[in-house]
């Protein structure tokens, strides 16, 4: 994170220095202490804990008690995992696995005949979570380093997707879920929680990389976003949960809300109904 969160980056131009700069910034997420949000904590002192923050998004008290300590960074903006109805023995997929809170609640849902992969592209966050494998005695999960938009999968050999909060930060989203297209077994599926837009945000905050981290400028429009999900050849079937978001620092902190505003030259008011947390399905086809 940038030790001062007032001042803001400009995202650069190409996609490779925008990946680049996601991947700086998460991995000095992953050397830090737990920060809540999808996205850089402005003050710890202002910021949720992380099993606070993901209680409120809907994961249950239980599967979070389950968890290795260190597993729960608080980075997300849904609970896709438990709307995936996973079943014994299934192999399942997160991607941008983080230090592993889904993989591990997966593990569980899966039994030792299943299996549970993540895949992210920052060392520091595959570390971590390779690191709360051991110390949580987990024996049917894989962390593997790799892009979203290449994924270090077979073909047709996972039975369900899931990721949460982290496509919106991939410049190349039909390249990432032509790759879930391609590792899913036929009729397997898929459960995402992801940020779009229902409106356009102000160039300023298009702009901001803090922003961009925090899971908000790199967000497409809601029906360019799912006609992506479609010409991959999955098809959308439910949105299951449909939030306005107005923060993305610090829980609901007002002055964190005013001070994103503030960085793109509108008020909150202004940015209401614009940007959307989104929890969705999606399934492969069987012929």
């Amino acid at each position: 994170m940038a030790d001062n969160p007032k001042t803001s980056e400009q995202v650069p131009v190409d996609s490779e220095s925008i990946v680049e700069n996601v991947k700086q910034k998460y991995g000095e997420i992953a050397d830090r202490t737990k920060s809540s949000c999808c996205g850089p904590a402005a003050e710890p002192s202002c910021c949720a804990p992380a099993e606070k923050v993901s209680e409120r998004l809907g994961y249950s008290a239980e599967d979070l008690a389950a968890l290795p300590e260190d597993a729960d960074l608080g980075l997300g903006c849904g609970a896709p995992i438990r709307h995936l109805s996973l079943q014994p023995g299934e192999t399942v997929l997160d991607l941008g696995s983080g230090a592993g809170v889904d993989v591990f609640i997966a593990a569980g849902q899966v039994g030792p005949q299943g299996k549970a992969i993540g895949v992210d592209m920052t060392p520091q966050m595959a570390a971590r979570a390779r690191e709360n494998a051991v110390k949580g005695g987990f024996e049917n999960v894989e962390f593997r380093d790799g892009r979203l938009e290449s994924l270090p999968v077979d073909d047709d050999s996972v039975d369900a997707v899931t990721s949460n909060c982290v496509i919106n930060l991939v410049p190349d989203k039909a390249q990432v879920f032509a790759e879930v297209a391609r590792v899913l077994k036929p009729g397997g599926r898929m459960v995402i929680s992801d940020i779009v837009l229902d409106g356009e945000l102000p160039e300023a905050v298009k702009e901001d990389m803090l922003s961009y981290v925090g899971c908000v400028s790199g967000a497409e429009q809601r029906q360019d976003y799912f006609a992506k999900v479609e010409a991959a050849g999955l098809s959308v079937t439910e949105v299951l949960v449909d939030t306005d978001v107005v923060a993305v620092g610090c829980e609901t902190a007002p002055d964190q809300v005013a001070e994103f505003a503030g960085r793109g030259g509108v008020s909150v008011e202004d940015l209401k109904g614009t940007i959307k947390s989104i929890t969705f399905r999606a399934l492969k086809p069987r012929g």
